[in-house]
């Protein structure tokens, strides 16, 4: 799925995780504008659309299939991105929310799969290197006796055992509904833990790590989140509206970038206010 575009010349590459749509595909057409993007996603048929789309821009890019839950689909993309030249940084968009899944997957994809996204990437990751995980403003609103904290540890031990341990406060909801609005929650509460937790192992090697936690989009996700009440939110928020894609992905985009060189171990809430008015 390469379109060979990236001369000998050009060595810099973004890999963005989720890059068929939404957070992910506007994030690449910035990126894109001084880098060779590699977009990756589960659907084939939305990732070479994506892929057209991006090249009819100018921008070279090509796009692999990667299933972010399978740590030798992660591996296999770390691999042959690595083979095309120099990563510079990783913008970590994919994931599942609440209505795309059940708890398990969605406890799977997004918190066990950034840990493979990290795993993979880790070893190519050199000075001037950036990750960056989307996390989401769901986990700042998640109430205090429902985090474990105490298990995310198990990230760097036991994966099995870490999906087990989040999946438990999920199944103490009353309704489905519920649980995937937990598991959401406390798997992107988790993704803002470790970001924090692998800032020192990347600062080893001149690298960065940061979170993003988005409020309500207007993407397809976003969109596909009515049900779940975040545009209820917005009653709260100091913006009575939901983010454009163009606004997030500038923002991932500037913290992948080196004008935040110095950025690092934190979480970003880019949500309009909605926090800020929920407090």
């Amino acid at each position: 799925m390469s379109d060979s575009l990236m001369s000998d010349s050009v060595k810099n590459i973004s890999v963005i995780t989720g890059g068929a749509g939404g957070m992910g595909l506007a994030a690449a057409k910035i990126l894109g504008r001084d880098h060779h993007v590699i977009i990756s996603d589960i659907n084939p048929q939305r990732l070479e659309q994506a892929a057209t789309e991006l090249q009819q821009l100018g921008i070279g890019c090509d796009a692999i299939v990667c299933d972010i839950a399978d740590q030798a689909s992660v591996d296999a993309l770390a691999k042959q991105s690595a083979a095309l030249g120099r990563i510079v940084s990783v913008i970590h968009t994919a994931g599942l929310s609440p209505q795309m899944a059940d708890p398990a997957a969605i406890i799977k994809v997004n918190a066990v799969g950034t840990v493979h996204i990290a795993n993979a990437f880790y070893p190519l990751a050199s000075d001037g290197f950036t990750l960056v995980n989307v996390a989401s403003m769901a986990a700042h609103l998640l109430p205090g006796l429902l985090i474990r904290q105490r298990a995310y540890a198990l990230a760097f031990t036991d994966l099995d055992a870490l999906q087990r341990k989040l999946l438990f406060p999920c199944r103490l909801m009353p309704k489905d509904f519920y649980r995937k609005g937990m598991a959401y929650s406390i798997s992107k509460h988790f993704v803002i833990w470790y970001s924090k937790k692998l800032a020192a192992r990347f600062g080893e090697k001149g690298a960065r790590v940061v979170s993003v936690s988005p409020g309500t989009f207007d993407t397809d996700m976003g969109r596909l989140e009515e049900k779940s009440g975040a545009y209820e939110l917005l009653q709260h928020a100091a913006l009575k509206r939901s983010g454009k894609p163009r606004e997030i992905a500038e923002l991932l985009a500037f913290c992948a970038s080196d004008k935040a060189s110095y950025l690092t171990g934190v979480d970003i809430l880019c949500d309009g206010g909605v926090v800020a008015g929920k407090a």
